[in-house]
């Protein structure tokens, strides 16, 4: 999916320039990387915050067009007001085709409903993780990577080392040597007395 956003370039900085953007239905924001320097700017915050409600604007490059000039980042922080619906502040960074980037993707689970586990066993899936930090370049950077349990039996567990990565895209904690859990598939205690008790039935026929 690719994202288009729109910003204008940000004359006036400090407390009281933004709070003045933000009562006129502004957010402050900030691009910075690359050779060049840090460029304040402004953003539409309707429009700003529908897109932030995407899971893929937040693992995705972004195609940023400030005054004409499109350059493509990615969204690296965001401030939201501590208790309103509101967008305070939004860092960008400009994003270099040929240096790997590190970002947060999420994991899109699949086929759980028919994995033996669930299907047979009565197990419930957990999701042990919801995103992974990958190392790629841009240009192979995944809107997520998608995980199969459809083979999943109760009591065993998927590991970053079983995850099918797309081409060019590595797990950071792996080559850190951290081959942490992801998912399992966990039995209820209700579905273990129900099982011991149609087991000792059978046993007293």
């Amino acid at each position: 999916m690719k994202i288009e956003i729109s910003a204008d370039q940000r004359t006036q900085q400090g407390k009281g320039a933004s709070r003045r953007l933000r009562r006129s239905g502004k957010v402050p924001a900030i691009i910075y990387g690359g050779d060049q320097a840090a460029q304040p700017i402004e953003m539409d915050h309707n429009d700003l915050f529908h897109k932030l409600k995407l899971e893929a604007f937040h693992a995705s490059i972004l195609s940023l067009n400030v005054s004409g000039n499109k350059e493509q980042v990615l969204l690296r922080d965001i401030q939201m007001h501590p208790y309103k619906q509101q967008v305070l502040h939004v860092d960008f960074q400009r994003v270099n085709k040929s240096k790997k980037i590190h970002m947060k993707v999420p994991l899109h689970f699949i086929n759980a409903e028919i994995s033996p586990g669930v299907k047979i066993s009565g197990g419930i899936v957990s999701h042990i993780m919801n995103e992974v930090d990958v190392s790629c370049l841009p240009a192979d950077l995944p809107e997520y990577i998608s995980i199969d349990l459809g083979e999943l039996t109760a009591g065993h567990t998927l590991h970053l080392s079983d995850l099918v990565l797309p081409h060019g895209v590595e797990i950071v904690a792996l080559a850190k040597g951290d081959n942490s859990p992801v998912a399992t598939i966990v039995i209820p205690r209700s579905a273990l007395s129900e099982g011991a008790t149609a087991a000792e039935a059978e046993a007293e026929k």
